[in-house]
């Protein structure tokens, strides 16, 4: 059987309708990301505290393979660095390159197809989690990790955009907050099952627990396979010669992008220095149960998706007046709300001294983070999509992801001065960085955002 008598047409996938109102295929892409999320997040949710609590002590940093060149490689670029430090710098790198390398899976689904690189991505992934669960193999772990979500992460993106007809901008951003909603559904249940397995069995339990998922991701992917876009306009890109318009839009992209680090910086914290404060600082006792702190994790995705169909019904009361914002004004928006959230931490820290701060003070903190996520991350996505040429879209789909490498690199690297700044100074920091984001977006929409306007067919 050929490739064309195994997929659905893409004008028949593009004017399907029956999920939602949306295509089917974007079940299957949502529920597939859901279960990939579910392991990376369950996976994140204990990395900063395994590495701060057993990995980097005496006693198991000795058995890591390859760990004294690495190490003697980080020190070297960002001199000596205590055991949280180091934690977090390797957080960091990780987390970043995580997002590095859709960049070069996009170029490479645009050869290989997109539904060819997702599954290889998802197989190595697989194989990451499931060395997560030994010491020896951490290293080599973090680099399957990294590998895999190469090819799934900027691939399976594109297929969400390429469900939808170019001119159809506002059901694609309402299918991507469908898409990051189901995303932070795994978010949710990742940490804290894999939280729950750690608490009770031990750290490598826990992440062994992640492999698992990320099959269940290859398996739902597989099974809606036909109803997914195999590349992305193949043959009309090629076709294609990119204009000096065109260059302008991936150039106001590109700045996008930019100010876009600023609300990821705000945001991410959450995952990296936050288990720290919370094991030295909170109190996290509730109803006389004990909290795990990966449980943390699942708060910010679970307000994520709460707050959706309210944004809906924002947007669309906004659009009936003056207009729904703009996918750059959301994303200022998104700027201010996370970066405000950390004041919520500063306030509570002057309020309970030297004390420890009890466990709904950070609950508020990654509640409010949660809807600032979802104002800024799936518009970006939403902008990319629509706007990217057609001639480099799945490739502009993956670089959207520089994004996170470089602010999940700006992260650890921000988290390597929690010591010395102490929690006020650096929260406050992190609020400060929110409110920049929020008005270089607000700015910048005004201006350059005017030529990601849609182009309308002469009548």
């Amino acid at each position: 059987m050929t490739a064309a008598q195994i997929a659905t047409s893409d004008a028949d996938l593009r004017s399907d309708r029956s999920f939602l109102g949306h295509p089917k295929g974007l079940a299957y892409l949502a529920f597939t990301e859901a279960w990939e999320r579910f392991s990376y997040y369950g996976m994140s949710a204990l990395l900063a505290l395994y590495m701060y609590k057993a990995l980097l002590l005496p006693g198991h940093v000795e058995h890591v393979a390859g760990f004294v060149p690495f190490r003697g490689t980080i020190e070297g670029l960002f001199g000596p660095l205590s055991t949280q430090a180091l934690a977090s710098e390797i957080f960091g790198l990780y987390s970043g390159f995580v997002y590095f390398t859709p960049v070069i899976g996009g170029w490479l689904g645009d050869r290989i197809g997109q539904r060819r690189a997702v599954v290889l991505g998802g197989l190595s992934m697989s194989g990451g989690h499931l060395a997560m669960a030994f010491d020896q193999s951490f290293l080599l772990a973090l680099l399957l990790l990294i590998i895999g979500s190469g090819l799934l992460k900027g691939n399976i993106s594109a297929q969400v955009g390429g469900l939808y007809p170019v001119q159809d901008e506002e059901r694609r951003s309402r299918g991507f907050a469908i898409f990051s909603t189901a995303i932070n559904f795994g978010a949710v249940v990742g940490p804290l099952l894999c939280g729950w397995l750690a608490d009770h069995y031990g750290w490598h339990v826990g992440f062994g627990s992640a492999a698992l998922f990320m099959l269940g991701g290859v398996a739902t992917y597989l099974t809606g396979y036909r109803y997914l876009p195999a590349r992305i306009e193949r043959t009309t890109v090629e076709a294609q010669v990119m204009t000096s318009r065109d260059w302008k839009v991936v150039a106001v992209l590109l700045g996008a992008m930019v100010i876009t680090i600023l609300p990821h910086i705000a945001y991410y914290q959450l995952s990296n220095v936050l288990p720290i404060w919370l094991e030295q600082h909170g109190k996290m006792k509730a109803l006389g149960f004990s909290v795990p702190i990966p449980w943390f994790q699942s708060i910010d995705p679970l307000f994520s998706i709460l707050c959706v169909p309210l944004l809906f019904r924002l947007w669309q009361w906004q659009g009936r007046g003056k207009g729904e914002p703009s996918e750059l004004r959301k994303i200022g928006a998104g700027a201010f709300i996370c970066g405000g959230a950390h004041l919520i931490l500063v306030a509570a820290i002057l309020a309970y001294g030297s004390g420890r701060v009890p466990w709904i003070w950070p609950f508020l903190f990654c509640a409010i983070q949660g809807v600032g996520f979802m104002y800024f991350w799936p518009p970006f996505l939403s902008l990319m999509s629509r706007a990217a040429p057609p001639r480099v879209n799945a490739t502009m789909m993956g670089a959207a992801f520089l994004v996170l490498f470089v602010g999940n690199n700006l992260i650890g690297w921000i988290g390597t001065y929690y010591e010395q700044l102490g929690p006020i100074a650096f929260w406050g920091l992190h609020a400060a960085i929110g409110a920049v984001g929020g008005l270089l977006a607000m700015a910048y929409g005004a201006t350059a955002g005017r030529i990601l306007e849609p182009q309308r067919a002469e009548p």
